[in-house]
């Protein structure tokens, strides 16, 4: 270990890491800023502990456990000619969560719903949540540790560069989570971005590969453009 902290080449590689992983968890910190947007402040802290704790153990569970995950790339299915590992079978299942989950909150929204608050009392809203968050994180996990692989020789490089990107998000999915509350027009905007996740989700099960960079622009322009609109509606306000 204190060899690898006097190895240029190791630092090398831990910041390449983290910086890879805090890209890919960008879709994580939006599904869980919606989530936790819908609860009290309180709950909503402690879900947000809870979803990037769970997502941090899933990932070093998977890193200590690289053998086997390797072995999710290998084909277990065949359908119409085209192999499916498992690997491929979880991405496309979690694509396809994200768009059901995304489709009924933009259903509940426009149709004056609550989507899980009318499930019963905030405990089982926060179950449901914390539910929801596992599930996403595993699927989150694995994407961004089999895209991790190989980019460093040291498995405790790639813990650290986790825990550092898991600790970013948490920072950074509290204002992103508070700033969605106070702004409802975001909301619609987070979900359309949880539509593309789950499209690219999906494609990458099936083989065909979007880059993310081509869905993180789409994303930031509509983020700019979103800022120019709250900055116009508060003028106007503001000019009453």
């Amino acid at each position: 270990m204190i060899d690898l902290l006097a190895n240029p080449e190791a630092w090398a590689a831990f910041l390449t890491l983290t910086v890879m992983e805090i890209v890919l968890g960008i879709d994580n910190v939006v599904f869980l800023s919606l989530l936790v947007a819908r609860v009290p402040e309180p709950q909503a802290q402690r879900a947000r502990q809870i979803g990037l704790a769970l997502a941090f153990v899933f990932r070093v569970i998977l890193l200590l456990g690289l053998s086997w995950l390797i072995g999710l790339t290998q084909p277990v299915v065949t359908v119409f000619g085209q192999g499916f590992s498992w690997r491929d079978i979880i991405l496309i299942a979690g694509g396809l969560f994200l768009l059901y989950k995304a489709t009924t909150e933009i259903h509940g929204d426009i149709e004056g719903q609550h989507g899980d608050s009318a499930v019963g009392s905030v405990a089982r809203s926060f179950a449901l949540i914390i539910a929801q968050i596992v599930v996403v994180d595993l699927v989150f996990s694995i994407d961004s540790i089999l895209t991790a692989i190989g980019m460093a020789d040291h498995v405790e490089i790639m813990i650290a560069a986790v825990l550092v990107a898991i600790v970013l998000m948490y920072v950074a999915s509290g204002p992103i989570a508070g700033f969605v509350h106070r702004n409802p027009t975001t909301k619609m905007l987070a979900l359309g971005f949880l539509l593309l996740i789950g499209m690219a989700l999906i494609a990458d099960g099936l083989n065909f590969h979007i880059p993310r960079a081509y869905i993180y622009f789409a994303m930031g322009f509509a983020v700019v453009v979103e800022v120019f609109n709250l900055l116009a509606k508060r003028r106007r306000v503001a000019g009453g």
